[in-house]
Formats: C-alpha cells, sequence, structure tokens
C-alpha cells in the first residue's frame, strides 16, 4: 500500500495500466502487505480443441482484458502460444509482436469506420504484422476488440481478408460479435445484447462444440460439392449424341432418355450425399477460402467433364458401337431416300438402348468413386 499526494493521483481518479511502461500512476514507494492470488483455469477439453483447430488450419487468437502475463499464462496452457514459434535468430520485433496489449493499438487505429487505403503506411504495416504474428491480444477494450476482428478481415491471408468467427458473452464483445463473419455466443453466461449480435448460441459454454460445427460445415460443403461433381460427370455423355448428329450419327439418346436418366440417377443419388459420412482426414485439411476458391471451381469442371465425363462419353460410344447387333450396315443405311425398314428402327431402338444403360451404369460407378476426395474408396486413408 501507499497514499497518493494529489498532484500524484490520476485526473479524476482513473488509474489504468499493467507496467511501469504504461501506468499513469507512480509504482514505487509501496510497503507489501502480502500476496493474494486467485486462479480462473481453463475449462477441461479447451486445450484438445484448440489442437483439433489448428490441425484443421485455423488461427486461434485470444483478446481478453487480463493482464498480459496472465493472457500468456493461459494461452500456453490451451496451446495458443507453444513457446517454439520463434529460434534464438528470429526477428526481434515478431517475437515482441507475438502478445499485444491495448496500449499498443490506440496509435494503429483505422482513419475511418474501417480500414482502407487512406490509412498511414505505418498503420497497414503493423496490421499486415500482427495479422501473421499475434496470438494473444491483452488489455483491450469493446472498440479494440472490433478492430481486431476488421484487421484479420482485411489484411489476413496476404490482403485478400480472413474469414473471422468470434466467441464471446459479453455486452463488450457485441460489436466484434457482429463484425465478424461468424458471431458465436456462449449461451448459458451471454448476455442479452451478445445473444442478439451473434448467429450462433453456443448452449453448453463449450469451444469444443464450435470445432464440432466447423466440422459439420465442413461435412456439409464437402458433400455438396462432391454432389455437384457427380451431377455434371453425365452431361458430357448425355450432349454428345447431339453434337453426333450433327456429323450424321443417328440419333443415341432421346430427350425422354436424358429426363429419365436425370430424375432416375441423378436427383436421388445426388440428395443422398447429404448422408455422407466425413473422411477421416478432413479436419486435418486446410480450409477453403470461398473468395480463393469457389464451390464449382476449375478442378471440380476437370475432374467432372475432363474426365469421369469424357470417360464416360467414350464408352457409351464404345458400346454403342460393339454391342448393337448390326449397327455397321445400320449406319451406312439410315441417311437412304428410300427410309429406314422395321428391323433397321429395331437397330436403331437397340443402338439407343446400349447408349442410355451403359451411361446408366457409368452413373452408378461415378457416385462410388465420388463418394470420397482424398482418401481410398475402401477403407480409410
Amino acid at each position: 500500500r501507499r497514499p497518493f499526494a494529489e498532484e500524484e493521483a490520476p485526473a479524476a481518479g482513473h488509474f489504468h495500466g499493467t507496467s511501469f511502461y504504461d501506468c499513469n500512476f507512480p509504482l514505487y514507494g509501496f510497503e507489501l502487505l502480502g500476496f493474494f492470488g486467485i486462479e480462473d483455469p481453463p475449462r477441461e477439453g479447451v486445450a484438445d480443441a484448440v489442437r483439433a483447430a489448428q490441425e484443421a488450419g485455423i488461427a486461434v487468437v485470444m483478446i481478453t482484458g487480463d493482464h498480459p502475463a496472465t493472457a500468456r499464462a493461459i494461452a500456453a496452457r490451451v496451446g495458443i502460444l507453444d513457446g517454439t514459434r520463434f529460434s534464438e535468430e528470429s526477428d526481434i520485433e515478431a517475437q515482441d509482436l507475438e502478445v499485444v496489449i491495448g496500449s499498443q493499438l490506440d496509435g494503429m487505429l483505422p482513419a475511418e469506420d474501417k480500414f482502407s487505403r487512406n490509412d498511414r503506411e505505418e498503420v497497414r504495416a503493423f496490421w499486415e504484422k500482427v495479422v501473421v504474428t499475434t496470438k494473444v491480444f491483452a488489455r483491450v477494450s469493446p472498440m479494440h476488440k472490433q478492430v481486431i476482428v476488421q484487421a484479420f478481415q482485411h489484411f489476413g491471408k496476404q490482403g485478400v481478408g480472413d474469414i473471422v468467427a468470434m466467441t464471446g458473452d459479453g455486452v463488450n464483445d457485441a460489436p466484434a460479435l457482429k463484425q465478424a463473419e461468424v458471431g458465436i455466443v456462449m449461451g448459458i453466461r451471454g448476455t442479452d445484447v451478445a445473444k442478439d449480435a451473434a448467429d450462433i448460441i453456443l448452449l453448453d459454454d463449450n469451444f469444443r462444440s464450435a470445432v464440432v460445427g466447423i466440422e459439420q460445415g465442413r461435412v456439409a460443403s464437402e458433400n455438396l460439392q462432391k454432389s455437384i461433381m457427380y451431377t455434371l460427370c453425365s452431361k458430357v455423355p448425355q450432349v454428345a449424341p447431339a453434337f453426333a448428329e450433327v456429323f450424321g450419327v443417328p440419333e443415341a439418346m432421346a430427350a425422354v432418355q436424358v429426363l429419365l436418366l436425370d430424375i432416375g440417377t441423378d436427383i436421388w443419388t445426388a440428395v443422398a450425399y447429404a448422408a455422407q459420412p466425413a473422411e477421416a482426414n478432413l479436419m486435418r485439411r486446410r480450409p477453403r477460402h470461398p473468395r480463393l476458391q469457389k464451390m464449382a471451381n476449375r478442378a471440380v469442371f476437370i475432374y467432372s467433364y475432363g474426365y469421369i465425363g469424357m470417360m464416360q462419353m467414350g464408352l457409351c460410344w464404345f458400346m454403342y458401337a460393339t454391342q448393337t447387333a448390326g449397327i455397321g450396315g445400320f449406319l451406312a443405311r439410315h441417311r437412304e431416300a428410300d427410309g429406314i425398314s422395321l428391323d433397321d428402327k429395331d437397330i436403331h431402338h437397340q443402338s439407343m438402348t446400349v447408349y442410355y444403360w451403359t451411361l446408366v451404369l457409368g452413373q452408378v460407378a461415378a457416385a462410388i468413386v465420388t463418394t470420397t476426395k482424398a482418401q481410398p474408396l475402401f477403407g480409410k486413408g
């Protein structure tokens, strides 16, 4: 304890600061009365959840109003700080930015409501380093929390912008929860203001539930992409007969057969992908950034049109030409002025049937091979 003279006390009695460097009151001449310690340990399972999130390519960052030393200790305990990110030869500035306090942010705020090209170069350079290096923000205000979220959204992913999920429970978290792409609030201890600002409410207040939700979201996204890949596979062999007719080939697939194929195989099989379980390594892959990699992207089109689609088309024409009795003579006679005979009509119908059922079986095979993307079809990768 120590009595403060009137000239030593801060204006209006507002004490703030966390160390010898930023306190607004003197830190000398105190009389030691004793020590008092309290512990608010992380909840059980948080460290495992943080590790699971990091393995899934998710950068976990702590934003807290606690003292930097407390924040650093908790972050190290749950695995947000591992103590091995920097070697002795590493950039000293990067090590200093691993834990950032609110007073460091006061002079680095955006000039407007959000970051823009009008910001000073030193502000932009500071945040470009922070979004890559900093894992803990301590002694921050509600405004700081919102600015931190904006910084990751603006400067993250090398300027493309990160997709940010923010967790919180108090009134002070509401601006950041609203700013994030996904605001996650605690259902038990969360305030009504925070719940109104958030997108998702965790009923058990468990960070692990958020990670499980991310996994379910990935499963849904993956299965939707697989459904698109499967559905597009049959389009090449479906449209090929129409182009073949331009070169004098008889109709190999009627419009009613195309509709029957879409209704009988594509729709129901594509819907079944919704129940497809997650692949073994799903939560060990880097997340798909929606601004860099669309759901229907170049790889999907190459797989569906250039790989499976071409294989199906080639197999359909092969079966059409080799498994239809009398197809050679029919192809030579079908454009004669006298018309075609009943036998030729039978051959024509048989050839269309062969083409159709070959494509049906091809779609069954496509449905099977498209169920996995990064692991063996049988067993776990």
